[in-house]
């Protein structure tokens, strides 16, 4: 890890009564907790526009599983990208709906096109997909895994 460092930020008043009522909601246990949180999600996202490497996501699912040939459909892309899924889980939540969460790995475009193909299908009533780094490029100068030669502190 590295070193910590302090800053210092201005904020309007009710600005950062909004944040501390972020920070409570989300119960961080500081608010250094929680801009760290909000800066790594936006470095993300910012990773994503210019197409990472290498990126993990999770694709979250709603659908009505009574639609025709919805679920061969979800298969049939999830086959055509193999390289991508890492795994899914599959939650009945009632009668009618079904929630697939499905582990994502691989350069950003690629599993943001994968998730709009998937969440594009009619019958889809929610699709999120969250994505974070999948290395820490941070960590030592170099991203990792990788084959040691060299011993690292961690």
């Amino acid at each position: 890890m590295s070193e910590l460092v302090r800053f210092s930020v201005s904020l309007e008043a009710d600005l950062l009564e909004s944040f501390d009522q972020f920070c409570e909601q989300g119960r961080f246990a500081t608010r250094s907790e929680a801009i760290r949180q909000l800066l790594r999600e936006k470095l993300t996202t910012t990773a994503w526009a210019a197409d990472a490497a290498d990126v993990a996501a999770s694709l979250t699912l709603v659908y009505d599983h009574h639609k025709t040939r919805l679920t061969d459909k979800m298969l049939d892309i999830q086959h055509a990208h193999g390289e991508r899924v890492v795994a899914t889980m599959h939650v009945h939540l009632d009668h009618d709906l079904c929630m697939e969460v499905i582990a994502l790995r691989g350069p950003a475009l690629d599993l943001q096109r994968l998730a709009a193909d998937l969440s594009g299908l009619k019958g889809i009533h929610h699709a999120q997909l969250v994505v974070v780094r999948a290395t820490d490029e941070t960590a030592n100068g170099h991203a990792h895994p990788h084959p040691h030669d060299h011993p690292h502190p961690h």
